[in-house]
């Protein structure tokens, strides 16, 4: 993983456990896949919990120089938003739906984590 990703996601990891997020994972990708170099996946207590970090993180990412792809006007309210900032990808998930995809064991990266 590229040193400015890396610095950038751990300013990631803090803001969002600053607003609460749990479990917050950073696993580097990068030698898995060419799309992205690494994700960020943290758990949100509810709905309104992520539509509110959702709707906090533009400033984050607008101090950070990041540019999103895949920019919503509203949060989805299935329980999963994924931000998609190129080099970094952030999953937000309710602990159900985490537990059910269980991103880290699919890319196996457990032992990558950052």
């Amino acid at each position: 993983m590229k040193d400015t990703t890396k610095l950038n996601a751990d300013k990631l990891k803090a803001f969002l456990e600053d607003h609460k997020c749990t479990d917050v994972a950073v696993i580097d990708v990068a030698a898995e896949c060419t799309w992205t170099e690494c994700f960020i996946i943290a758990t949100v207590s509810s709905v309104g919990h992520l539509k509110g970090v959702v709707h906090q993180i533009w400033d984050e990412f607008n101090e950070l120089g990041l540019t999103v792809s895949n920019r919503h006007k509203a949060p989805d309210t299935s329980g999963w938003e994924l931000i998609d900032c190129g080099d970094i990808v952030i999953h937000l998930m309710s602990s159900e739906l985490r537990e059910f995809y269980n991103l880290e064991k699919l890319w196996k990266a457990t032992e990558n984590l950052v």
